[in-house]
């Protein structure tokens, strides 16, 4: 299926990890692409725009708060940035 036939939906679902995976360093690949890779399908509109927000967020300040080496601040704290946070220290229920 190439980019002409899908929906704008699944588009904008390709370019959300397409980007979370080619941040820019491997640490925030990992971090973020894993996350998002493996909920992109669930996600609701409300949820992907959240992800964009976060993703405008800098590489290195994202690998600090995300490992744990920072904390995150108020400015920048959201449910999807401590989402992607829990996930990566596996700290999320039901999963």
């Amino acid at each position: 299926m190439t980019e002409n036939t899908l929906s704008a939906d699944a588009i904008r679902r390709r370019r959300l990890v397409f980007r979370a995976t080619h941040r820019g360093t491997h640490e925030t690949d990992l971090l973020i692409g894993g996350f998002v890779q493996s909920r992109i399908a669930t996600m609701s509109e409300a949820e992907m725009d959240a992800l964009e927000e976060v993703m405008e967020l800098q590489d290195a300040d994202l690998a600090d708060w995300l490992t744990g080496r920072l904390p995150i601040p108020p400015h920048a704290d959201s449910p999807m940035l401590r989402a992607i946070k829990a996930a990566a220290h596996g700290d999320e229920p039901g999963r």
